[in-house]
C-alpha cells in the first residue's frame, strides 16, 4: 500500500508543475468550439489541455424507458427485482442483468421483451450473483464474484465458457464491475498480492494492467472522516458526503484517467504515474449549500444523539471553502472522456475527445448511485428508481443542438 501511495503522490504533485506558467519555446495550439476554446501547451513532454467558455449544447433524447408503471399481480419481464447492470448490444438490443432474479433479460430499443437467459445456480449459464455485464467483440461477459468467475454468452444466451477470478469479493456494483474502454476491451478490478486493473477482451486476458491509485489524505477540499469510540467498545467512522471525491477510470492501452474533484483537472497517466497529459477546465467556483452540508453530516449528528458520550477525533468536520467540481468521470468505448460536473443549477456531463479537446455538454440525467451510465456509440443507458422503488432502464440518444 505504501508503494502505491508514494507513486500516487508523484502523480498528484506533477499536475501543478504541468499547469504552471508555460516557458518560452513550448508548443501551443488553440481550437474553438461554439462559445468555448481549448488551448494545447506542451511542457517537459507533458501536454496541458485547457478549456474555457461555454461548450456547445447537446441533448440526450429519450429513446425508451423499460420498467413497470405499477406493481401488478401478473409479473411481466420489465418488472425487475433489482437491476444490477446494463449492456447495450452490438445489434441495438438492451441487456439487463436482474441481480435479484439472477437472470439476464433482453429488450429491443422499442421496449419489447426479446428473450431471457440464465438462472440461479452454480452450473454452466447459472449465477450466484451478477455484479456486471459488458460486451467484448461478439460475446457478453458476466461478472459473478460469488462464484469467482466471469461467464461468456452469445447474444442469444448460449453459454460459451468461463474465466476464473478471485471469489467471495463484495462491494458496490458501481465499482466492482467491468469498465468498457473499447469495442473489444474492458478492464476489471483484480485483487491479489496488489490491487490493480486487468484488461480483458474476447480472447481472454490482454495482459494490460494498471496500478490502482489511492488518493493522498492531505489534499484540499476534504470534509474528512470522524472516528468515534465509546466506553462500551463501539467504534464508528463517519464520512461527509459533501467533500471532494477521488475518481479514476482506466482506458485503452493501459492508460488511467484520475481526478481529485476539488479541482477541474484530470491527469492522464500510464504505469505508476508517468503523466501523458493534463485536461483542465476553467469554471467559476460555487459555495456548498447549507442544506447539502447539513445532509452530509446527518449520519454523524444522528449517532451523537443516539449514543451520547462518544470520544470523536476530530470533533467536527472541516467545511471546504467551496463546492467540488467533479462528481464522477467515465471513459466510453469510443475513447471519449465524460466528466460529471457539479453545478448548483444542476449537474452536467461534459465530454472530451481522447486528446482532451472539449466537444460538448448535456444536462446530467438521473441514475441510481449503485450503478453507472453505460455508453455505446450515440446511445447512453442509465438505471434509476421511481417513487415506488421500482427499477427502470432508460436509453438515450446523444444529439447536437440541446437547449438549457
Amino acid at each position: 500500500m505504501s508503494a502505491r501511495l508514494r507513486s500516487l503522490r508523484v502523480l498528484v504533485a506533477a499536475a501543478p508543475v504541468v499547469l504552471s506558467a508555460v516557458p518560452a519555446g513550448c508548443d501551443r495550439q488553440e481550437s474553438a468550439a461554439v462559445g468555448a476554446s481549448t488551448a494545447f501547451d506542451t511542457v517537459g513532454g507533458v501536454i496541458r489541455v485547457t478549456s474555457t467558455g461555454t461548450p456547445s449544447r447537446w441533448r440526450l433524447a429519450p429513446v425508451v424507458s423499460i420498467g413497470p408503471k405499477s406493481l401488478t399481480d401478473r409479473e411481466t419481464p420489465d418488472e425487475f427485482g433489482r437491476v444490477g447492470a446494463v449492456a447495450l448490444g452490438p445489434d441495438g438490443a438492451v441487456f439487463v442483468a436482474d441481480a435479484a432474479n439472477l437472470e439476464i433479460r433482453v429488450f429491443g430499443l422499442d421496449g419489447a421483451h426479446l428473450r431471457t437467459f440464465g438462472r440461479g445456480g452454480e452450473g454452466p449459464g447459472e449465477f450466484a450473483s451478477i455484479y456486471s455485464i459488458a460486451w467484448v467483440g461478439d460475446r457478453l461477459l458476466t461478472y459473478d464474484p460469488h462464484l469467482g468467475r466471469i461467464g461468456e454468452f452469445s447474444a442469444e444466451g448460449e453459454w460459451l465458457g468461463q474465466r476464473r477470478t478471485a471469489g467471495s469479493v463484495t462491494g458496490s456494483p458501481a465499482f466492482m464491475r467491468f469498465f468498457p474502454v473499447g469495442p473489444d476491451e474492458v478492464f476489471r478490478l483484480a485483487l491479489g498480492g496488489r490491487v490493480l486493473w486487468a484488461g480483458l477482451d474476447s480472447r481472454g486476458d490482454t495482459g494490460d494492467t494498471i496500478p490502482f491509485l489511492t488518493a493522498p489524505e492531505d489534499l484540499p477540499g476534504v470534509a474528512g472522516v470522524i472516528r468515534c469510540t465509546w466506553e462500551e467498545g463501539r467504534v464508528g467512522w463517519y464520512g461527509h458526503t459533501a467533500g471532494a471525491k477521488w475518481v479514476q477510470h482506466p482506458a485503452s492501452g493501459g492508460v488511467m484517467y484520475s481526478a481529485w474533484g476539488y479541482f477541474y483537472r484530470i491527469a492522464v497517466t500510464q504505469g505508476a504515474g508517468d503523466t501523458l497529459r493534463v485536461i483542465e477546465r476553467t469554471l467559476p467556483t460555487e459555495p456548498i449549500p447549507d442544506e447539502e452540508w447539513d445532509a452530509g453530516s446527518a449520519e454523524f449528528d444522528e449517532a451523537m444523539e443516539r449514543w451520547p458520550g462518544g470520544s470523536c477525533n476530530p470533533r467536527s468536520y472541516n467545511r471546504p471553502e467551496r463546492a467540488s467540481f467533479i462528481s464522477e468521470i467515465f471513459v466510453s468505448p469510443d475513447g471519449k472522456l465524460w466528466v460529471e460536473v457539479i453545478r448548483a443549477a444542476g449537474n452536467r456531463w461534459e465530454f472530451f475527445e481522447p486528446e482532451g479537446r472539449l466537444l460538448g455538454s448535456v444536462p446530467a440525467v438521473p441514475y441510481n448511485e449503485r450503478t453507472v451510465p453505460v455508453f455505446r456509440g450515440e446511445y447512453v443507458a442509465t438505471i434509476r428508481q421511481d417513487d415506488l422503488d421500482l427499477d427502470h432502464v432508460d436509453v438515450w440518444r446523444l444529439e447536437p443542438g440541446g437547449g438549457e
